[in-house]
């Protein structure tokens, strides 16, 4: 739980920082360590005195190159308006080199290795980026951030510098733009068939054990099945990773998509192995009795997607991990095809011993890496600011997400209305028009962060409610800034996937009950002789030497 020890922690942290981070907040000047006067010959097409509220305008026509991350769902087509205003608004013509969705890691991996990737690369998750450091083929952002006051300026206002102080490296800066939120954002939780709930007097579980108790009640009523049966477990490293991450938040560990082996100990104020801590054992043993009670499925842990949500269709199951998005377009829209009746609920995500609680770290998104071949062209300062236009001013983040209003959308009040004909994400299943496949707009390479007005404008009524819930938690403290060095950082890398691995196949075999709970002990000693105490050393020394450096 957070106390007012973390808070005071977190408050020092963001005074503390590396160089300049005070400086992050002004309104003009050099921004942590940039120096602007080695710029003076790579201003071709920048816009004199931009700032915050101003539109963003080249001064002459350029162009620059974009890797593009393609999504099946709403495939790249060179005639986008998305494409064609850009250009209107801001003189620069996009140049995306368009990568299928499936193969956008490796072949990001391998442009940038070859020296052929474009200036701009985005849809980079931290620490994505951390691969391409040492070798001087990304840029250091942070030092360039003075040609971006937008990203400044929300920086400032909505206190992230614990967050940016989080992705430094070991020579205090950081390689990675991220998408920056206002407010945490949370994503996943559990659904309930409610029609069924409703028919067996049941109600929406609010706590882990009320969620216990209703699969009880249904297993009783419904023997033969398993009432929750899940997914997201192929093509991910840690299967259910939805479940092991809204379940790990109720126990207050990094489980599932958020798994990290080190997480920081605010009582010991240090870091320790994430796997050790009793509430790691404690979620296991949770689940390992929802199992073991044959509540959940256990061919959750292996199915595809699609397997697990036929037998939420064909009512083999009453339960399914969901987002909103999922929740509205899959599960309910194809139940009321197939289930005379049939309703369907996600709750806030149960509260567990944790208590009401978010995990640190989320305001932060996926981001942007900048070549450093960038670097080298004149046009680099124009580059920036239309970066810090497109992706990081109130107005780009609006067009991103909405497009053009009077054409694709209209906007009363803060309320945004898609123009008739148009649908998002099956908001109208008989528009002839889909804002993303057929006009650019809600790009997932372009839309994400924003002010919470902005983000929380397309959520459905689902999802307003869900998120009215879960913004009124406390997120807790963000780890401290504990940047490795280069040496450390490849040393790190030989331990790391070893005893990732061990972790996740071992947390399954509890889970599933092919490892017996009295071996927790000989698990955590297996742990150790796959050198986890010189990993959590090595973190730990990065810290003690961040807070000598950094007062």
């Amino acid at each position: 739980m957070q106390n007012a020890g973390d808070l005071s922690r977190r408050q020092i942290l963001a005074a503390a920082g590396f160089v300049g981070l005070a400086t992050l907040t002004g309104c003009g000047g050099g921004d942590e360590g940039g120096d602007t006067k080695d710029l003076t010959k790579k201003r071709n097409g920048a816009m004199k005195d931009y700032r915050p509220g101003r539109q963003f305008k080249a001064s002459k026509a350029l162009s620059f190159s974009m890797l593009h991350n393609d999504n099946p769902v709403y495939p790249l087509k060179d005639g986008w308006l998305f494409w064609k205003e850009v250009t209107k608004r801001t003189g620069i013509t996009v140049k995306p080199l368009d990568v299928p969705l499936a193969d956008y890691e490796k072949k990001r991996s391998v442009l940038i290795g070859s020296g052929d990737a474009p200036f701009i690369i985005p849809k980079t998750y931290h620490p994505g980026e951390v691969a391409f450091v040492s070798s001087g083929a990304i840029l250091p952002v942070s030092e360039y951030v003075d040609l971006m006051p937008n990203f400044r300026d929300k920086v400032k206002k909505w206190s992230l510098e614990p967050e940016l102080d989080s992705i430094r490296q070991s020579d205090g800066k950081y390689y990675l733009l991220p998408g920056l939120h206002e407010k945490p954002r949370s994503g996943y939780s559990l659904s309930f068939r409610t029609d069924i709930l409703d028919k067996h007097g049941l109600t929406l579980p609010r706590t882990w054990d009320e969620v216990y108790d209703v699969l009880k009640a249904l297993k009783a009523e419904y023997p033969g099945t398993y009432p929750w049966t899940d997914r997201w477990s192929t093509n991910t490293p840690f299967p259910c990773g939805a479940l092991f991450q809204y379940l790990g938040q109720a126990f207050g560990v990094k489980a599932g998509w958020a798994y990290d082996n080190i997480s920081f100990d605010t009582t010991a104020q240090k870091f320790l192995f994430t796997a050790t801590q009793d509430a790691y054992r404690q979620m296991v043993e949770y689940l390992r009795k929802i199992v073991a009670e044959k509540l959940l499925d256990p061919e959750s842990f292996t199915q595809q997607d699609d397997q697990a949500v036929q037998k939420l269709l064909a009512q083999k199951s009453f339960a399914i991990s969901a987002n909103p998005q999922e929740l509205v377009q899959n599960y309910r829209y194809n139940l009321s095809k197939q289930v005379k009746g049939a309703k369907i609920e996600m709750v806030p995500v149960p509260l567990g011993p944790a208590g009401p609680i978010l995990l640190s770290g989320i305001r932060l998104e996926n981001g942007i890496m900048i070549s450093s071949k960038a670097l080298e062209s004149d046009t680099f300062v124009a580059m920036m600011q239309f970066v810090d236009w497109l992706w990081y001013s109130d107005e780009g983040q609006k067009f991103c997400k909405w497009g053009v209003e009077g054409v694709t959308y209209t906007e009363s009040g803060g309320t945004y209305t898609l123009k008739p004909g148009i649908s998002l994400m099956g908001s109208d299943p008989n528009a002839p028009k889909d804002l993303q496949k057929d006009y650019g707009f809600f790009n997932g390479v372009f839309t994400y962060g924003g002010s919470w007005q902005l983000v929380s404008s397309s959520f459905s009524p689902d999802e307003k409610k869900f998120q009215d819930v879960m913004s009124r938690r406390s997120e807790l403290p963000v780890d401290p800034a504990h940047p490795l060095q280069s040496f450390e950082q490849e040393q790190a890398t030989l331990w790391e996937t070893p005893l990732k691995d061990a972790v996740i196949q071992n947390t399954l075999r509890f889970v599933l009950g092919k490892r017996p709970m009295s071996e927790w002990d000989a698990f955590l000693a297996e742990l150790k002789s796959k050198n986890m105490q010189q990993l959590v050393d090595l973190h730990n020394k990065a810290y003690e030497r961040f807070k000598k450096e950094n007062g």
